[in-house]
């Protein structure tokens, strides 16, 4: 009878805590995959982790990037419309002064 596993052994799916696969007695040698090892499943399951905790801060740090370019642009539109009104005044203010020196000149 095979047993799955023991109290203190007891049967895992997690990666690390698996022994490493052996290869069958009645395969030829050469034909099986070579044995799996801990240490690689165990360093692609850390980046996978790690990766899969840094998305969240990837993604608030592209979000944070848009909003930042969407404020610099709304600024430089509030510049522009700022300017164009303050352009169109100097424009009434010099039109006002030509004005007044034709009158002075003409009286």
């Amino acid at each position: 009878m095979k047993r799955i596993g023991t109290i203190d052994r007891p049967h895992t799916h997690d990666p690390r805590n698996q022994a490493a696969m052996s290869v069958p007695t009645n395969e030829p040698v050469g034909s099986a995959t070579p044995n799996v090892t801990i240490i690689g499943a165990n360093d692609s399951r850390q980046n996978r982790t790690r990766e899969m905790q840094l998305i969240p801060e990837a993604l608030a740090r592209a979000h944070m990037h848009d909003r930042l370019r969407e404020a610099d642009s709304q600024r430089q539109a509030v510049r522009l419309v700022t300017a164009r009104r303050m352009q169109r005044r100097a424009e009434r203010a010099s039109m006002r002064a030509r004005r007044a020196l034709a009158m002075a000149v003409m009286h």
